[in-house]
């Protein structure tokens, strides 16, 4: 006997837009974004009302630092995709993108950063 398929509702129904879509197929963000890179809304920007929903998502999210990774888990976007609309909402001046070691830097700096996070994680 064979089993039935259950029928999908339209795509027109479910309201799931595709997060590519989001961001007009874009996979390249302008800044180097780094999965523990934080990001804070800029406070000449409190007032701004971006046109784009996901701009407004993020800027309420960043009011306290946010890495990149906590705000892709926020809007529940694949991580590509927020470090897209993360990029554009910094070029339009809504957040700013706090500076972190890169590999340019060298060996002590990463050194560094991992001690911190270390003793970060020990102390919770």
């Amino acid at each position: 006997m064979a089993a039935e398929a259950i029928p999908l509702p339209p795509a027109e129904t479910t309201g799931f837009v595709r997060p590519y879509a989001i961001t007009g197929g874009r996979t390249r963000a302008n800044h180097h974004l780094e999965l523990e890179t934080l990001i804070s809304t800029r406070t000449s920007a409190l007032l701004a009302v971006p046109d784009q929903i996901e701009h407004q998502l993020i800027m309420e999210e960043c009011r306290t630092p946010q890495s990149v990774a906590e705000i892709a888990l926020a809007l529940r976007v694949p991580l590509g995709v927020a470090r897209v609309l993360i990029s554009d909402a910094a070029d339009a001046g809504l957040v700013t993108v706090h500076r972190t070691v890169s590999g340019d830097e060298g060996a002590e700096a990463h050194l560094q950063l991992m001690e911190r996070v270390l003793s970060g994680l020990r102390r919770l």
